[in-house]
């Protein structure tokens, strides 16, 4: 018996030990920064310090917090029109790269065991390269003579740009919302791609097999057995593109120019050109909470409907 306690007591021990591992490392890298930034988004500044939120004189002890910030948020349109544009910019590449990337992680996935660790490497080779430089690269090939500026001109895809409002005119294929998201694509599609190839690696065919056997065809199969099969790998490769496409700053910087205003633009000039960290603190927490709440009320109803299985 006390053996079995002592094992029991290791077992629990060992858990406990993996489990805090990554709970640490989110209290660490994510919630004292984030307590932070909330702390400074309700501070009063002067010049370059913050009050202290709780005072104590004459036996009162004060809380005072500085919610004006988020007031303003409220009734300022430039904050929430930006918010809205993040999210839209973020959604339209989120369903452009899992568009694009379902295929490809498809593919990679039913290739031959032999040629699968040179697909993933071919995937993953950009990130040898610097992100600002990648970026900077296609600024070139966008701008006036890029290869890719000429391409699309010859073609007259940038009629067709244009006419869907996505390029202010013709030829203008810089600092507009299709070489923003252009931008964005290119960068995020292998945050969709591997997590779509982990998934259908893993996959079962005989399953395939068995609904061929009762006279499904290969597309009713891929969609009611490939497809719902995949679906935690659609989610999370949704989720590692939607969330750091929400605050992207330097894309949209280089890129997209000053009529593709987005929320990671706002937070910049609000900490280093009008110098105020609690506005700019203020705007970085509801970024934050818009991505947050939803993802925690999800997971919250996946779990649900997981138990209830």
């Amino acid at each position: 018996m006390r053996n079995l306690l002592h094992s029991l007591t290791r077992l629990l021990r060992g858990r406990t030990g993996v489990i805090a591992v990554p709970y640490l490392w989110l209290v660490v890298f994510f919630v004292f920064p984030f307590l932070i930034l909330a702390k400074i988004s309700v501070s009063e500044m002067e010049t370059v310090v913050f009050k202290d939120l709780i005072t104590y004189k004459d036996g009162l002890l004060a809380l005072t917090l500085k919610l004006g910030n988020y007031v303003f948020i409220t009734e300022d349109a430039l904050y929430y029109k930006t918010y809205l544009a993040s999210l839209k910019y973020a959604a339209v590449t989120t369903v452009l790269c899992l568009f694009i990337g379902y295929p490809f992680a498809y593919f990679m996935a039913r290739a031959k065991a032999t040629v699968q660790p040179t697909l993933l490497m071919l995937v993953m080779l950009p990130f040898w390269t610097s992100f600002l430089l990648r970026v900077y690269a296609w600024k070139g090939l966008l701008s006036e003579n890029g290869w890719i500026s000429d391409l699309l001109i010859n073609t007259g895809i940038d009629k067709v740009l244009a006419m869907w409002g996505l390029i202010a005119a013709p030829g203008n294929l810089m600092n507009s919302p299709f070489s923003l998201v252009l931008g964005m694509i290119y960068t995020y599609l292998p945050f969709m791609i591997l997590p779509l190839y982990s998934n259908l690696a893993k996959m079962d065919l005989r399953l395939l097999e068995a609904a061929a056997d009762l006279g499904a065809t290969p597309w009713v199969g891929f969609w009611k057995i490939t497809v719902p099969l995949s679906k935690a790998g659609i989610i999370a490769g949704s989720m590692l593109v939607f969330i750091p496409c929400v605050g992207e700053f330097v894309i949209p910087e280089l890129l997209g120019g000053p009529e593709t205003l987005m929320i990671g633009r706002v937070v910049w000039d609000e900490f280093f050109s009008n110098n105020d960290w609690p506005m700019a603190s203020s705007v970085a927490v509801v970024m934050i909470l818009l991505i947050i709440v939803p993802l925690a009320i999800f997971n919250k109803y996946q779990a649900e409907a997981q138990e209830a299985r």
